[in-house]
């Protein structure tokens, strides 16, 4: 899988290359198509106008940040649980904190005029929904964060760092992927009337 993965990237980019083409095309060959081109002036104002517009999105907030979590739960050593007596009292520690914190959680968005609901008193759509994706990386991110601590994983802060960053560096192909897609589904959505 590794070896399409360049492939995929560049059948992408040229995807975009071959829309850009297309798009002039058919913006000059039929004028009342009511297609827009992305080689005129106004695609390429719009395309170099509104590409950090359009790539900075909530799902990147979102891609990061459980890569980051990934991160975390990958180096903290959870996933290699053996029965030891260190782990085992990590899994307990972390177990009672996962308790807490869903507690906590809880008393934030579901109790009657919770900070998290909407100014209805709903879940769907409220400032709860719109953090289920942060909350839920936090929450690893810190759950795993204390067992990779407690069961000797982790030493030092720079430990931490390091398998936060990880997360990142194992997911940036995911990140070329958003970047190559986002800029596609964009340009379509400018071209297309």
């Amino acid at each position: 899988m590794r070896n399409r993965l360049p492939h995929i990237a560049f059948l992408l980019f040229a995807a975009q290359l071959l829309l850009m083409l297309v798009s002039w095309l058919l913006a000059a060959a039929i004028p009342t198509s009511g297609v827009r081109s992305l080689l005129s002036s106004e695609g390429l104002r719009w395309l170099l106008g509104h590409f950090s517009d359009m790539l900075g999105t909530p799902v990147l907030l979102c891609l990061l940040l459980l890569l980051i979590a990934y991160g975390s739960l990958k180096g903290c050593g959870i996933l290699q649980f053996k029965s030891s007596y260190r782990q085992s009292r990590a899994l307990i520690i972390t177990l009672l904190l996962l308790v807490v914190y869903v507690g906590v959680i809880v008393l934030l968005g579901m109790i009657p005029h919770a900070v998290l609901l909407s100014a209805t008193g709903s879940l769907w759509p409220s400032p709860f929904s719109a953090a289920i994706v942060p909350l839920f990386a936090f929450g690893i991110t810190l759950l795993s964060t204390v067992y990779g601590y407690v069961a000797g994983r982790y030493c030092n802060m720079s430990d931490v760092y390091q398998s936060l960053i990880n997360g990142i560096r194992s997911g940036a192909p995911l990140l070329l992927f958003y970047v190559l897609l986002g800029q596609l589904y964009y340009s379509l959505l400018f071209i297309l009337p």
